[in-house]
């Protein structure tokens, strides 16, 4: 471990709403360190058809009050950057179509598929 990037972890919960992660900068010695910043992570879940989706996003903040008042703000620009990754994610899925390098649809022409029963063997199909 890195003693000069250590971090005390404190959680806060309403037990309703989320979870508020405060990561305290620390020094070797555990001694609070002043010369960086705390650091205030929130998550919640989005419940989908498959199940609850763990969700995590930053606020800013200098302090807990701050991190509290901003955390449904926060929330709000995690859920909506989580959503574009899924659409993202979605989209690469369904253009998952391989087109073959050039040159193998002569083997096509003439009507046939490039042998008896079929594309012929060794084909130059690529899986995504």
């Amino acid at each position: 471990m890195d003693p000069a990037t250590l971090y005390r972890e404190e959680i806060y919960t309403d037990r309703k709403v989320g979870t508020l992660r405060v990561m305290v900068p620390v020094t070797a010695s555990g001694a609070s360190d002043p010369s960086r910043s705390t650091i205030y992570t929130g998550e919640a879940q989005l419940m989908t058809n498959m199940g609850p989706l763990p969700i995590s996003f930053d606020i800013e903040a200098k302090s807990l009050t701050e991190a509290v008042a901003g955390y449904a703000e926060a929330a709000k620009a995690g859920v909506e950057q989580t959503m574009r990754e899924l659409a993202e994610l979605r989209r690469q899925q369904s253009s998952g179509l391989v087109i073959p390098p050039a040159g193998t649809a002569s083997a096509l022409k003439g009507g046939g598929l490039g042998g008896l029963g079929g594309l012929g063997g060794g084909g130059k199909i690529q899986m995504p």
